[in-house]
This record gives structure tokens, C-alpha cells and sequence, in this order.
């Protein structure tokens, strides 16, 4: 387990760059945004009223080719979207990151409309249509048609990097964010959910396009619905602590304010690429893959599609985050630690270290500071040395074995914990809470005085129906991605594996799913953005062809 977790941090490093290094595909996403933004005139803002006059239903045409509504597509897309990127994500940033991060997801998501636009276009335009009479799209195709035979290269190794964010991004993380919930909240054992979790998405996804897009254009709705109307209750509750919220996320933005918690008051490098990156996983803007979803519109206008993608970063990011967000800081939860009774095992990423030493700025536990040796634990109490759960210090720590305090010496090197010695023991504690349970906290906190301390369930039922529906369309992405490498027969082989690594994601833990899913969208990323600079050109005259017709009104 060890040597899996540091594989997967080494190449989350590498990809994104570690902390305080250059961020380089920090850079890639902001300055291709930045530089899509300004070709195509703002057009995110112009045109936004055509957006929704589009997915309201006004220019659909059963006749055309396709296989989903504009609405349909949009929701198919945002059920990849919408989900645990709002509600894990958001936490995730801010924890490490702290409230400034926010502000760089905003700012993720008004470049990613942009972005979301220009590859949704081009999706449309390039789109195959397969002899079963199909759709299949995405920047593979763009690719390969739009920049010529040459460069199909780098079209295959887009495809090749789908199908692996397919099984990190898409849908080891949302395993384990149902798992970890499940778990948190009722006490089931991660590897239950896991199974339960598999073998509901694996009957679901034999169904193809078709019955996804049925399934999520119900699901997505009413699960946006419930998780926004309880936010904006948290949010209205407390309305005001909120102006002085608003302000903490603008003076955090350059420079990151030191708080308790997980958050130690990093560098502007290390909060920044927090921002961008759960932006990124938030919306997808940029990454390529919703161009594959929004493909199987039904529609022969490839800019209509393209303004309908661009409303998904405005509803996922700049509506919902900022809820999930504004919930965790006007509570308070961000900063504070919770009593939590976990189990003393691999699972649970506890490190050992010195009893002087302290959690780093980012986040880290200082080489000098790591603890080797025997850890003597006195009638449950440590002695000389620290736990660090969710890169915080654990208070008031408790050593138990069953319902006793334990006493006992437990092995330690370079603050890895042997666990085979110490087999059955559990800890109880205050500690800083990380992802899903941090925005549940917040709920329950915020709406305590109307459901009492049940306020946790619409982030548990929004987090299992989020993550099973986002599993469900990424599965999609990834067999379309199938489909171009290697043909149709390879597609069931693909949905095996993709129902293992939905079970493998929950009974991980969250450093080894979460790194291994940023590594994934990362290096997705990365050819898609070098296509939409290279093909800026003709997604310009696309949309300057498209608005000059009157029945496309200019908004």
C-alpha cells in the first residue's frame, strides 16, 4: 500500500508539478483559457442567452443525426461534472489550499466556459457517425481531421489517456468518495459499498448512450435541486458572516491567510494549483472529455452545441461550488476538528512523527520530523510522539482496542506505522476533516437548527447519487475512446475493467485515488489544450459563420 501511494503522489508531482515548483499544466489551462477568451471576443458572456434558449428546446430537430436532446447531452455531460467535484473537490481545495482557492476555481470556470465552447464545436464538427448509426466524437477526432493525418499521434494519445482518467478521475474517486461517506456516516465497510457500488454501474452501462442520457436527465436535476436549495439554506442561515466570507476568498487569492485545520497557510503556488486543479475536475473545462458527450447531440449545428456546453462550467462552478464553498467557510468547519474514531490500519493514512514536530505549510510532514522506532502507547495515551490524519495534527488522541484504552508499543519507520503488529486497534480524536465529510460537516453545522443533526444526509445521498451517475457517464467517455483506439469488440472488455477499478477506488485510500485521478486529468489535458490553440482558427469561423444567419439571433 505504501509503495502504491508513493507512485501515485510521484506521478501527481510530475504532472502537475509539486508544491511550490512551477505549475506547468497550471499555466496551460490559464493561459489557453485566457487566450481562447479573448480570440472568440468574450463570447461566453454574448451569447449566453442563446445557450439557454437552445437547451430550452427551441431549435431542436428530431430529424437531424445524433442519438440525445441538447438537453440530454448537457445533462449527460454534467452528470460527469456535477457531483463529487462540488462536493469533495471544493472541500479538498480549501483544505489544502484555503479559501483563496476558490476564487482560482472561479476563475477556472469563466476561462472553461470559453474552453468548453471551442472543444464542444469542434466535437460537433468533426463527429463521426458510425454505421450502426451512432455518434462518436470528441478531440480524437478534431484531431486527427482537423489538424491532418500527422498529427493522429497526439489524437491517440488522447484517447489512451481517457481511457485511464476513465478509470482514476471518472471513477476511482467517485468509488471512493461514496465509500468513504457510507462509511463516515452509517459505518459500512468500504469494500460493501465498493461491490454494491460496481455491480449497480455495471448493470446500468450495458444500456449504452441511450439509456445514460435517460438515466442522468432525471437524476441530475432533481440532485442539483436538493444539494442547491440545502446549500443556499446554510447560506442564507448564516448570511451574515457571508460579506466577510466573500472578502476572506479575494485577500486569500494572492495571499494564502494561515489557518488550523489542514490548512498550514501555503505559498500562492501551492493554493493556486489547488484552485485550478479541483476547478478542473469540477467542470472539465479544457480536459476534453464532455466534447464526447455533447458529440452524440442531435443537431447539425456544431455552435449550437457548443453554447450549450459552455453553460455546464457557469452551473457546476460558478453556482454550485460557490455554494459548497460558502457553506464550509460561513460554518466555520474549514478550520475546525472534529471527534472521529477510525480505524488504526492502512486505509486510514495516519503518520507518525516526533512529539516537537509539526505538519509543513503545504501540508507535509517534515523529513527531520518523521518518526522511527517503537511508539510507546500508555493506558491509550502516545508517548513522545504526534499523529497526522488529513495533514493535521490529531488532538486528544485515544489508543483503543475495542472499547479499552490499549497499552502496548506500536512499530514505526520513517512514520509509516508496521500495521501487521498491531492488527484490530482503532483511534478516537479530534481531527481535521478532508472532502466529502468536511462539506457534510458544514450542512449538518448549518442546518442544525432546522433538521437537527441530520443535515449530513443531503450530502450523503447527493455524494452516492453524484458519484454512481458521474461513474456511469465517464464510462461512456471511455469506450468511445475504446472505439478509436482499438474498434467496437474491445468495448465490453473495457466495461469489465471499468466496473473493477470502481471497487478498487473505494477500498483504497484517499491520497493513492485522488493523486492517481490528478495525474489522469492532467495528462488528458494536455493534447486537447494544444489542439484547441492550434484549431483557434477555425472555431473563430465556425462561430462567426454561425451568428451571421438570422436565425441565429446575435445576443
Amino acid at each position: 500500500m505504501e509503495a502504491i501511494r508513493d507512485f501515485a503522489a510521484n506521478l501527481s508531482g510530475t504532472v502537475w508539478g509539486w508544491p511550490d515548483a512551477f505549475p506547468v499544466m497550471v499555466a496551460a489551462l490559464l493561459l489557453t483559457g485566457l487566450f481562447t477568451t479573448v480570440t472568440l471576443r468574450f463570447l461566453q458572456l454574448r451569447h449566453l442567452r442563446h445557450g439557454i434558449d437552445v437547451i430550452r428546446g427551441k431549435y431542436d430537430d428530431p430529424s437531424h443525426e445524433g442519438d440525445l436532446s441538447h438537453f440530454r447531452a448537457l445533462t449527460t455531460a454534467l452528470s460527469a461534472t456535477v457531483g463529487i467535484g462540488n462536493i469533495a473537490g471544493v472541500a479538498t481545495a480549501m483544505h489544502y489550499g484555503g479559501p483563496g482557492a476558490l476564487f482560482w476555481m472561479w476563475v477556472t470556470a469563466v476561462f472553461g466556459m470559453a474552453l468548453k465552447y471551442a472543444e464542444c464545436t469542434l466535437s460537433m464538427k468533426y463527429r463521426q457517425i458510425l454505421p450502426d448509426g451512432s455518434a462518436s466524437g470528441g478531440p480524437m477526432y478534431y484531431i486527427e481531421h482537423g489538424l491532418g493525418k500527422s498529427w493522429k499521434p497526439l489524437a491517440v494519445a488522447f484517447a489512451a489517456c481517457t481511457v485511464i482518467s476513465s478509470f482514476g478521475s471518472g471513477n476511482s474517486i467517485q468509488a471512493f468518495t461514496v465509500a468513504d461517506q457510507m462509511r463516515a456516516d452509517v459505518g459500512v465497510p468500504t469494500w460493501i459499498t465498493g461491490l454494491i457500488s460496481a455491480t449497480l454501474i455495471a448493470a446500468v452501462i450495458l444500456g449504452g448512450i441511450k439509456r445514460i442520457g435517460a438515466v442522468t436527465s432525471r437524476l441530475v436535476p432533481y440532485m442539483a435541486v436538493i444539494y442547491v436549495v440545502g446549500g443556499l439554506l446554510v447560506v442564507l442561515m448564516n448570511l451574515p458572516e457571508i460579506p466577510g466570507m466573500i472578502t476572506l476568498i479575494f485577500s486569500s487569492a494572492f495571499k494564502p491567510a494561515a489557518q488550523v485545520g489542514g490548512f498550514a497557510g501555503g505559498t500562492f503556488i501551492f493554493m493556486l494549483t489547488w484552485g485550478v486543479k479541483r476547478g478542473l475536475f469540477s467542470n472539465e473545462s479544457g480536459q476534453g472529455s464532455a466534447p464526447i458527450a455533447h458529440a452524440a447531440a442531435r443537431t447539425d449545428e456544431p455552435v449550437r452545441e457548443g453554447v450549450v456546453a459552455m453553460l455546464g462550467p457557469m452551473i457546476d462552478t460558478l453556482i454550485i461550488c460557490t455554494i459548497t464553498g460558502l457553506v464550509i467557510l460561513s460554518t466555520g468547519v474549514w478550520k475546525d476538528k472534529q471527534y472521529a474514531d477510525i480505524p488504526v490500519n492502512a486505509q486510514s493514512d495516519i503518520t507518525v512523527m516526533t512529539a516537537e514536530g509539526s505538519v509543513a505549510r503545504n501540508g507535509r510532514v517534515l523529513e527531520d520530523d518523521l518518526f522511527s522506532g517503537a511508539v510507546a502507547v500508555d493506558d491509550g495515551e502516545l508517548v513522545d510522539a504526534q499523529l497526522v490524519h488529513n495533514h493535521s495534527i490529531i488532538e486528544n488522541v485515544a489508543i483503543l482496542d475495542g472499547d479499552r484504552p490499549w497499552t502496548g508499543e506500536i512499530p514505526v519507520q520513517g512514520g509509516v506505522i508496521d500495521f501487521d503488529a498491531i492488527p484490530g486497534l482503532h483511534l478516537e480524536g479530534d481531527m481535521a476533516l478532508n472532502g466529502s465529510p468536511l462539506t457534510a460537516w458544514g450542512f449538518q453545522r448549518g442546518l442544525e437548527p432546522i433538521l437537527g443533526q441530520w443535515g449530513y444526509l443531503i450530502v450523503t445521498i447527493g455524494v452516492v447519487l453524484f458519484g454512481i451517475s458521474t461513474a456511469i457517464s465517464w464510462s461512456y467517455y471511455g469506450d468511445r475512446a475504446v472505439v478509436y483506439l482499438f474498434g467496437p469488440r474491445y468495448i465490453v472488455p473495457y466495461k469489465i475493467v471499468f466496473c473493477v477499478m470502481n471497487f478498487l477506488g473505494a477500498v483504497f485510500s484517499l491520497e493513492i485515488v485522488w493523486n492517481f485521478g490528478d495525474s489522469a486529468l492532467g495528462l488528458m489535458s494536455l493534447p486537447n489544450l494544444i489542439a484547441l490553440v492550434l484549431l483557434n482558427r477555425k472555431v473563430r469561423g465556425l462561430t462567426s459563420e454561425y451568428f451571421s444567419r438570422d436565425h441565429a439571433p446575435r445576443r
